[in-house]
């Protein structure tokens, strides 16, 4: 597999198959079903998903909640003596440290190290204030809050929910919850973890009284999960570091199914990264509660260690998630499947339909 383009997992799809706004009703999407042996395709809907789990099997959740990470500041050289000019959207995407985070600025070109942002509220007060302490490509920037006593408080206030530049619009005051899902807890991720946004309390509770048990991980998701690949070949593709944690309680269930050959389901591409990583770090033995960094990349020819099925929405062409699908049920059956659901009209990406690949 070492010799595989980027440009070998591209695909046509028409514009008017991206998901612009979330179902009607959270759950009632479709289903893509495909069996990794053989190839077959079925089409069916999320709610049939218990028909697809049995006792024993384990499901498991990124219970990261998205902050509202995209906001809005103007730039001034001197605090105190220039006016805010010019407006610049930053986007939030890694903490670094106390009252530090990485952050994408555009336009890029106008934000130099040095300058000082502020982040007016609604109100036309300024809620928040940032240096710019470093440049990176692409946009990144590290900045520097002045600190506040509740810094989540004030990104509520003022944040927007950060949707994806394929969704041609701008956020609404439904989509904080439509862009949560059911489970979400832990405060971090600027993009959510997608393949869960299909998931009710209802089918939560159903599932479990069938005995399927659910363990909840944490990946914060960030440039590791979204940001393009500006390679040519996938070998040389390096991903930005995320966040995750494993619980006591995760581990402990984690290796108790391993140990009973029970199997492990994944709901997202972020759940199969946090599993994955934690069995490489465990490297053959017990996974052990932790928290750490992510930089993993998986592609076809990874040995997976831990993931016995997985459910995801569909993916952009060329991404690292579309490569890590492909790796679990291979290139040519996902192109496959992709080119069926575009045949039939499936919605595509974040508020789109997805698929059960076990």
């Amino acid at each position: 597999m070492s010799d595989l383009l980027v440009s070998d997992f591209d695909y046509d799809l028409p514009r008017e198959l991206i998901a612009q706004e979330p179902p009607a009703e959270r759950g009632s999407s479709r289903m893509l079903v495909i069996d990794r042996a053989t190839g077959s395709l079925r089409d069916d809907l999320f709610s049939n998903l218990p028909a697809y789990l049995r006792p024993g099997d384990m499901l498991v959740l990124n219970d990261s909640r998205v902050i509202p990470a995209r906001l809005y500041a103007r730039r001034t050289l001197r605090r105190d003596r220039e006016k805010p000019t010019g407006r610049i959207e930053v986007l939030l995407t890694l903490p670094a440290g106390e009252n530090r985070w990485r952050a994408l600025v555009r336009p890029g070109r106008k934000v130099a190290i040095g300058e000082h942002l502020v982040f007016p509220a609604p109100t036309g007060e300024i809620a928040l204030h940032a240096d710019v302490l470093e440049r990176g490509p692409f946009g990144e920037r590290l900045l520097e809050f002045t600190p506040v006593d509740d810094f989540y408080g004030a990104l509520d206030q003022i944040g927007h929910v950060p949707l994806p530049p394929y969704i041609d619009r701008v956020d609404v005051s439904a989509d904080r919850e439509c862009y949560q899902t059911v489970f979400a807890r832990e405060r971090g991720s600027v993009a959510a973890p997608t393949a869960g946004l299909h998931f009710t309390e209802q089918m939560l509770r159903i599932l479990a009284a069938q005995g399927v048990e659910i363990v909840r991980v944490t990946l914060h998701v960030g440039l590791g999960t979204f940001a393009p690949l500006r390679v040519e070949h996938v070998t040389e593709v390096k991903l930005h570091a995320e966040r995750y944690w494993l619980s006591a309680s995760a581990a402990e269930a984690l290796n108790r199914a391993r140990k009973e050959r029970r199997r492990i389901v994944a709901v997202g591409t972020t759940v199969v990264r946090t599993l994955e990583s934690a069995a490489l770090r465990a490297s053959g033995r017990e996974i052990e509660p932790h928290s750490g960094e992510t930089e993993i990349f998986i592609s076809p020819g990874f040995e997976f260690r831990v993931v016995g099925a997985l459910l995801t929405n569909f993916h952009l062409p060329q991404s690292s998630l579309l490569m890590l699908v492909s790796a679990w049920a291979g290139r040519e059956r996902v192109l496959n499947a992709y080119g069926h659901a575009i045949g039939e009209k499936y919605r595509f990406f974040s508020y789109g339909d997805c698929m059960f690949v076990a």
